[in-house]
């Protein structure tokens, strides 16, 4: 599989204002230990300290800059590592605040920043230029011509990375050159500051820096001055923030120096976001793009990769000159716009799935081993609420449109059934005059009097009416009319397990055309991604409220809601049904105990919860959601990680059919399989491709 994995790292060393040369020469040992990552960011005007105050009017300053800037792009040489550090730069008569981005032993552009505070304590206008006129310009140093403007973008065309730059202040404004450099086609944005600390300012830089990584579907790095720039007036917290699509990966506030916040980001995830939400277009003005290096992490510092890197390194590597075919000049120029980072990536380094989760493993990459369940107590339990609040209001609103407010549901004794009644009761507080009527459908010798005594403790808890209905007499005369054994043929026998499901579901629907009922469907998210349903059983209903719930989370919401019901003879049941093993209880029974197991059917449904997540979400395919789960679950090997992939993908394919025909339920998570909506697939399509992506991971 492709590796799109990038190791970035936000430095902020110890610093001397305007020492120059002790500036450089920490930048550059901070390079030399990061030799593993693909993009390290300093802080703003790093290479002379933000505070120098007049002294940026000094050429001798100024020279030393410029001189120094081209001493550290040597330290990036034959390393995979793209640095970017700040320096003034003088420009046709002015002066600009720059970003200098350095790689493969050269200085391939400088970006200059656009808008430029003089306001409260910043009077930055004093010494320095806005850029937001700067394009297509170059600079000469050293008898090279750099790209110079507020149009540079930097690209490995092997690893996918696209590089867009912007300037504290650039941050704060409406309209941010960072979404311009977004929509351009960067999707690793950084941000070199100087925001000196007060009082609630770092919950609001860190808000921005999460929400404009949310809204650009990208990476973000911010990185702060630190406390040794002039306290003469000010003092900076070298604060340093790393986001991805919304999340916050990676952050420090005053710490000890030099201090690096290195992180792994998956550019893979941002390019799917980005496919998927297919409101963020391509509309970002024109823009130059300089290749550079950006290695993926665990290849070997300073190897080349591919040919088209080679190529695209020649001279200074400025490769394409607009972002789109309306800003390009000519026809030659929009042929090579028509190139991007991510038709370029399938020459990004090959991993097998052991090395992508060793990978993942060394740079001790955040996993949830449930994605579906948030790990901090306080977040789970609100997700739980609003889970449940959604359910209700979904229902409540379905009852409305229809006038039914009798509401039919078996009642199983196990987890799903459980919650939809939860979801029936709390509807009930939104529309008091609804009605529950509940129904259990025990049949003698598969049904076990645990399940059988939770299902009625809780229908009597929570029901306004209430039914014991064995479905064995009916069940047997339809089996004896087909033909079949009235008793259960051992493993595989079908016909007699789904006999039963079907004869519930039968019972359900016709007590609701006596009763003027709906019937509220129990299947979960997890059993129809496997297909783990009877078609037309317990399949179908007529209004499927936990459709898009996973099993991981039926649970959780469960235990939460018992936590806070009100009752304990409710808390002691709902806790006893979350204490039952996984069953469909369609197989005799074994002395009075639980026989069928769905687990060991079907799998464990934490990992295929897992799998599910990754290939919905975020469209991985098997091999890499196999690495991810192989490091998220250390104590499994390969073979068994691969062998639950397998599993998954064949029954998530060959089990469209089932999914095809859906009833309505609502919408509650980001992952959900109604065909009328999030999924829409061909009940035929073959599996093989998915199931030769994992052999070849091996």
């Amino acid at each position: 599989m492709k590796n799109n994995l990038i190791a970035v790292a936000a430095v902020v060393p110890p610093l001397h204002v305007a020492d120059v040369k002790y500036n450089t020469e920490q930048i550059i040992s901070a390079i030399k230990t990061l030799t593993d990552c693909g993009v390290i960011v300093f802080p703003e005007l790093s290479v002379t300290g933000y505070t120098c105050a007049d002294l940026f009017e000094s050429d001798l300053l100024l020279n030393a800059a410029e001189e120094a800037v081209l001493t550290i792009a040597k330290a990036t040489e034959n390393t995979g590592v793209t640095a970017v550090v700040g320096l003034p730069i003088r420009f046709k008569n002015n002066l600009y605040n720059c970003a200098a981005i350095l790689s493969e032993g050269v200085v391939k552009a400088f970006v200059p920043k656009t808008f430029i505070p003089n306001y409260s304590e910043f009077y930055e206008c004093r010494w320095f230029a806005s850029g937001k006129d700067v394009r297509g310009e170059s600079f000469l140093l050293s008898g090279q011509k750099i790209p110079f403007g507020v149009d540079v973008l930097a690209e490995d065309s092997a690893s996918g990375a696209v590089l867009g730059i912007e300037i504290c202040e650039d941050l704060w404004i409406p309209d941010k050159p960072s979404t311009h450099a977004a929509l351009a086609g960067a999707n690793i944005l950084v941000n070199l500051s100087a925001s000196d600390e007060l009082i609630g300012k770092q919950e609001y830089r860190t808000q921005l820096v999460k929400q404009q990584s949310g809204a650009c579907y990208c990476t973000y790095i911010y990185v702060s001055a630190g406390t040794h720039e002039s306290s003469t007036d000010l003092v900076f917290s070298g604060h340093t923030i790393l986001a991805q699509n919304g999340s916050l990966i990676g952050e420090a506030i005053f710490p000890e120096y030099p201090h690096t916040e290195k992180v792994l980001v998956d550019l893979g995830v941002i390019m799917h976001d980005r496919r998927k939400q297919n409101t963020f277009e391509n509309a970002g003005a024109a823009y130059r793009r300089v290749a550079a290096r950006m290695q993926t992490a665990g290849v070997n510092a300073g190897a080349i990769g591919s040919g088209a890197r080679e190529a695209s390194a020649a001279g200074n590597g400025v490769k394409v000159t607009c972002a789109n075919e309306a800003g390009a000049e000519d026809a030659g120029e929009k042929n090579v716009c028509a190139e991007s980072a991510e038709t370029n990536a399938a020459g990004a380094d090959a991993v097998t799935i052991s090395e992508m989760a060793e990978i993942l493993k060394k740079y001790n990459y955040p996993m949830a081993r449930n994605p579906f369940v948030p790990a901090e107590n306080v977040a789970r339990e609100e997700r739980c609420r609003r889970i449940l609040q959604i359910q209700a209001n979904g229902l409540a609103t379905r009852v409305h449109a229809t006038g039914i407010k009798n509401l039919i549901i078996g009642i199983s004794g196990g987890l799903d059934s459980t919650l939809a009644l939860l979801v029936c009761a709390e509807a009930r507080k939104i529309i008091p005059d609804i009605r529950i009527v509940a129904y259990t459908l025990p049949n003698q010798g598969n049904t076990t009097d645990l399940t059988l005594n939770n299902a009625k403790s809780l229908m009597k808890l929570l029901a306004d009416e209430s039914h014991e209905i064995s479905i064995g007499e009916g069940v047997n005369l339809h089996l004896k009319q087909l033909g079949h054994e009235l008793t259960y043929q051992g493993e595989g026998d079908v016909t007699y397990e789904n006999a039963q499901a079907r004869m519930r579901t039968y019972i359900l629907m016709d007590a609701a055309n006596m009763k003027n009922g709906l019937v509220v469907g129990t299947g979960d998210l997890s059993e129809l991604a496997l297909g783990w349903c009877t078609y037309n059983g317990d399949h179908m209903s007529m209004y499927a409220v936990n459709a898009s719930v996973p099993k991981t989370l039926v649970k959780y919401i469960c235990v939460s809601y018992a936590m806070i019901c009100g009752s304990d003879e409710l808390k002691k049941v709902l806790l006893s049904i979350c204490d039952t093993p996984i069953t469909p209880e369609l197989t005799p029974s074994e002395g009075g105990k639980i026989a069928q197991m769905t687990e060991e059917k079907i799998g464990k449904y934490d990992l295929n919860d897992f799998f599910l997540f990754y290939t919905l979400r975020y469209g991985f395919e098997p091999s890499r959601a196999a690495a991810y789960a192989l490091y998220a679950y250390p104590e499994l090997s390969i073979e068994k990680v691969v062998d639950a992939a397998k599993n998954f993908y064949k029954r998530f394919f060959s089990q469209q059919f089932k999914r095809s025909c859906l009833p309505d339920g609502p919408k509650v998570g980001s992952v959900t399989l109604s065909p009328r909506g999030d999924w829409r697939m061909p009940s035929d399509a073959k599996v093989a491709l998915w199931l030769q992506d994992l052999e070849q991971g091996l």
